[in-house]
């Protein structure tokens, strides 16, 4: 299985909450699931996403 990651960073200034939405907004409207979540000493948020990467295979249709 193949995956797609993305990495964003939020300011400390953001609440929980705000977090929050931002997170679900990505989930359900892009497809992307929490991979990692780390607070840093300077109090950001890195959160790494990731979605599965579903390829279409080509058909042949004998005609």
């Amino acid at each position: 299985m193949e995956w797609e990651f993305e990495t964003l960073v939020l300011p400390k200034e953001f609440s929980r909450n705000v977090v929050t939405r931002v997170l679900v907004e990505r989930a359900e409207h892009g497809g992307w699931e929490l991979d990692r979540l780390r607070i840093g000493n300077d109090g950001k948020r890195r959160v790494v996403l990731r979605r599965k990467i579903i390829r279409q295979r080509l058909t042949l249709f004998a005609g």
